[in-house]
């Protein structure tokens, strides 16, 4: 009998856990957007450090979860853009070994969220000496991200902004204008807004 109660225990927690998890998610989530969107310029680099810290806790809450690690490495990823300079390089390694953590567990976890960022990174970032920025890698991944998630916001976005630089403008073109196209994601209507606005913005140098 007494096995049968922690049995039953066991399996209420998961869901309870699962709850847990996607709550926490969903205010990173939210809260990167409006730093992402909404928080003036010269105070963003401080406030994506706080989330920073948000983010490390929430790893540490959720050993062997993807979904934490994903968002640690976009969360690292974008305050390394915040802060600038040779300063950030350390945090875009930090953010390449979060999404390489989360590859391992889960690569589909969020829609192939970890590929996206990881293509975002590998074409951001400088290449040899100063970084590990390495266009071959980029589209390999932004690939692999847009064919478990096609019609993504993100994806999209992420690989027309690639094929932009890569002096393709046409083709770049038919991907940003997905992501006006893309459908809406619930609870991410203000991160979605955003991106559309950005997709808009490089729809218009093409």
């Amino acid at each position: 009998m007494r096995a049968i109660i922690f049995l039953l225990a066991g399996l209420l927690a998961v869901p309870a856990l699962a709850a847990d998890l996607n709550a926490e998610l969903a205010d990173i989530q939210q809260r990167w957007a409006e730093i992402q969107y909404q928080v003036p310029e010269d105070q963003k680099e401080k406030a994506f450090e706080a989330l920073a810290d948000t983010a490390e806790a929430f790893v540490a809450r959720y050993p062997g979860h993807a979904e934490p690690l994903i968002w640690q490495g976009i969360v690292l990823s974008t305050y390394a853009g915040a802060k600038g300079g040779l300063g950030a390089l350390g945090l875009v390694k930090d953010a390449r070994e979060s999404l390489e953590a989360a590859l391992a567990i889960d690569p589909r976890s969020l829609e192939g969220s970890a590929y996206t960022s990881l293509g975002s990174l590998y074409y951001q970032v400088p290449g040899w000496p100063l970084g590990f920025g390495d266009d071959d890698k980029a589209r390999k991944y932004l690939e692999k991200a847009l064919a478990i998630n096609p019609d993504g916001i993100d994806p999209n976005f992420f690989y027309g902004d690639f094929l932009r630089e890569q002096d393709q403008p046409e083709q770049a073109r038919r991907y940003l204008e997905k992501v006006l196209e893309a459908p809406s994601r619930p609870g991410r209507e203000l991160a979605d807004t955003g991106r559309r606005d950005e997709a808009r913005q490089l729809l218009q140098t093409l």
